[in-house]
């Protein structure tokens, strides 16, 4: 294995790490947080302000401040290696010949990581403001970066899936 292949494996490793941490323990302390009730993160099809409220009423004041300060620098961490790792797969995938390209292919990625540090800005003026302060505007953006981000996700594992796909094919047909 090289020392890029290497690489790629320990920050596959790290991003799935930091993922697994939150899904399996700060964003499920969130949502106990808040009575059962998800996160904005995890609402891919995002939220209305009725919605945000009644999450924001329901999240005790220890529940927000764990959302602030641990659920946000954890997606910080989480962003920045999910941005890395993608963006190497793809450079890594897309065909060689194609120069310098393949890394412009990549560059896309990186709009994911952007459209998640807006959604956790916006939560966190939501979470700031509570449910009383928290004005429908605020939901509006916040609730249109969930889902830039969450279609962008989409889209990106899509392309990669396929490029995987085609990869395996093109492996398949050497042998």
């Amino acid at each position: 294995m090289t020392r890029n292949q290497v690489a790629f494996w320990v920050l596959f490793a790290a991003t799935m790490g930091v993922c697994g941490t939150m899904l399996l323990w700060s964003l499920p302390a969130v949502s106990a947080a808040a009575g059962g009730l998800m996160p904005f993160d995890m609402r891919p099809g995002g939220y209305d302000a009725t919605q945000a409220r009644a999450f924001l009423v329901a999240l005790s004041p220890d529940g927000a401040a764990f959302y602030r300060d641990v659920q946000h620098r954890l997606d910080i961490a989480y962003l920045a290696l999910l941005a890395a790792t993608l963006f190497f797969a793809f450079a890594a995938l897309v065909p060689r010949r194609l120069g310098a390209w393949r890394w412009v292919v990549a560059l896309p990625v990186w709009i994911i990581a952007g459209f998640d540090y807006a959604e956790n800005a916006g939560v966190a003026a939501m979470l700031e403001a509570g449910a009383a302060g928290t004005t429908d505007d605020m939901v509006g953006r916040a609730s249109r970066w969930t889902v830039l981000k969450s279609n962008a996700t989409i889209a990106a594992m899509t392309a990669l899936l396929a490029l995987l796909g085609w990869r395996g094919i093109a492996w398949l047909r050497r042998r």
